[in-house]
């Protein structure tokens, strides 16, 4: 199949590659001479973006639920494995796509139902990145504050959250290359900070401790730790791992190698910070308020580490999370550029910021929001993975690009752009997780059925997964080749072009 993909207005840019300081690339198709990262970029990339308290705060959901320090590991760990064998195989897709993985759905859902994708991934970052300035601005302005007491008032957070931001979209503006560097770099400076923690909090560390149970029972409030707190960390990575896989080249390296890094990136880059949560949460009792907690048990030689992991920790997760929730408009929106969305998703998390200190309770928005989107986000990365073990790797590149190019037709033209066994089944799952989910803000009729127990992840991802091969039965075991759905071609245009479609 051809893997080319002709040039339009929405990634004219793209023609530069990388030779400029600023990434070029879009959601464009990656050329093969500019694949030139390594399974141990991919690793890098997920152990130094995540050593940020953006990820640490999530080993502090189960203490706060009301778990001792070892149930708490015990959720962190078996929710986190459970996580990476339903994640860690999407890197696989835009290995060899060459693109993003919403992009990549475009196989599966249609080139108008990877909207799904695009959205999904979308709210996604932009949560996590709002979290992440969030935290780690509160870091640094509590540390601040002890160090050389300056006020921890609201013209403190409002400037800290500012600066914060304009560095990390500063770092996603520049893109991929300058964000690999970035997190190698980070990934053993913020490794070593996280260390020396476990020294600074040791003398106040009791493992057996615990407090009253969130749910009123040890298991269920077990088992809402495995979700909201384990298998959240890699389910917001469901759209963000081929954004590096995609500079991963097929011929160089193996599909094997590939999901073995993306699997130790995942395991050490969630396991790691969110030990260390756990572990100063305990330490210092942090109940219902980690941060001022954390700062307020501090050994005096140990705030400078604080803060220097609160702004270039937090700069460096928000950084990749910006860099992805840019790529996600720039699909959303075919005219925009990835530096025009950068900006626009780096304005939207700020004001997520704001809200998040000024007006909402911080523990029940960060819990309600990441089992929600793991009630919607799992029916389609299970959806995906189907697709893709069904396709064997086999993609038509060109037909990925169709809606980016705002053009129709291609093999995945679909019904008018849209796989309608992929949606539905994708819907079915999302409207039985959110009848299952059991969050501070809602808790889903199903609830009664199970005890309580919060199993909107399962119930979504085993709907959903019935469903799409239910409905989907008579499809071929690889993509379909090129024919009559062929883009169809300007008259005159020796280039090939498609024809744009006005209804994109």
């Amino acid at each position: 199949m051809p893997n080319t993909v002709p040039q339009t207005a929405h990634d004219q840019g793209a023609r530069a590659g990388h030779s400029g300081l600023v990434e070029q690339h879009g959601v464009d198709t990656i050329p093969d001479a500019e694949r030139t990262s390594t399974p141990r970029d991919v690793a890098s990339i997920l152990i130094g973006s995540n050593l940020a308290f953006g990820v640490v705060v999530f080993g502090w959901l189960p203490v706060s639920f009301g778990l001792s320090f070892w149930s708490s590991i015990a959720a962190l760990l078996v929710g986190t494995v459970a996580g990476i064998a339903l994640t860690a195989p999407l890197a696989l897709v835009s290995l060899r796509t060459a693109t993003n993985l919403s992009t990549s759905s475009g196989a599966f859902f249609g080139v108008r139902g990877r909207l799904i994708g695009s959205v999904v991934g979308l709210l996604l970052s932009l949560g996590y990145t709002a979290l992440s300035l969030w935290v780690g601005g509160d870091v640094v302005v509590g540390a601040l504050n002890r160090m050389l007491g300056l006020p921890a008032d609201g013209v403190a957070y409002v400037a800290t959250y500012t600066v914060l931001a304009v560095l990390s979209a500063t770092a996603a503006v520049f893109g991929y290359r300058l964000l690999l560097k970035l997190e190698r770099v980070l990934m053993w400076a913020m490794g070593a900070l996280l260390l020396a923690g476990l020294f600074a909090f040791a003398p106040h560390f009791d493992g057996s401790a615990h407090g009253a149970y969130l749910l009123g029972g040890f298991w269920p409030t077990w088992l809402l730790a495995v979700v909201a707190a384990g298998l959240s960390g890699p389910i917001a990575f469901i759209t963000l791992l081929g954004d590096y896989t995609r500079y991963v080249s097929p011929a160089r390296h193996s599909g094997r190698t590939v999901l073995r890094s993306t699997c130790l990136g995942l395991f050490l880059g969630l396991l790691i910070p969110q030990v260390f949560g756990t572990f100063t949460a305990v330490a210092t009792g942090a109940g219902n308020d980690y941060v001022h907690g954390l700062i307020a048990g501090a050994p005096a030689w140990f705030l400078l580490p604080l803060l220097l992991n609160g702004l270039l920790g937090s700069a460096g997760n928000t950084g990749l999370m910006l860099y992805s929730m840019g790529l996600d408009l720039d699909a959303i929106l075919p005219r925009a550029t990835r530096l025009q969305a950068t900006y626009v998703v780096a304005a939207l998390a700020a004001v997520l910021v704001f809200l998040g200190h000024f007006v909402w309770n911080a523990q029940d928005a960060v819990t309600s929001f990441v089992l929600v989107l793991t009630a919607i986000g799992t029916p389609w990365a299970v959806i995906t993975l189907i697709g893709h073990r069904r396709f064997r790797g086999d993609y038509d590149r060109h037909s990925l690009q169709v809606l980016n190019q705002r053009t129709r037709g291609g093999v995945y033209w679909y019904r008018a752009g849209w796989n309608v066994p992929a949606t539905t089944a994708w819907a079915a799952g999302s409207v039985l997780g959110l009848a299952a989910v059991d969050t501070p803000a809602y808790r889903g009729p199903l609830l009664s059925l199970t005890g309580g127990i919060d199993l909107s992840f399962l119930f979504s991802g085993a709907l959903a997964a019935a469903l799409y091969l239910l409905l989907s039965r008579g499809a071929r075991g690889r993509a379909p080749k090129r024919s009559a759905a062929e883009p169809v071609p300007v008259p005159g245009d020796r280039r090939g072009a498609a024809v744009r479609d006005p209804a994109v």
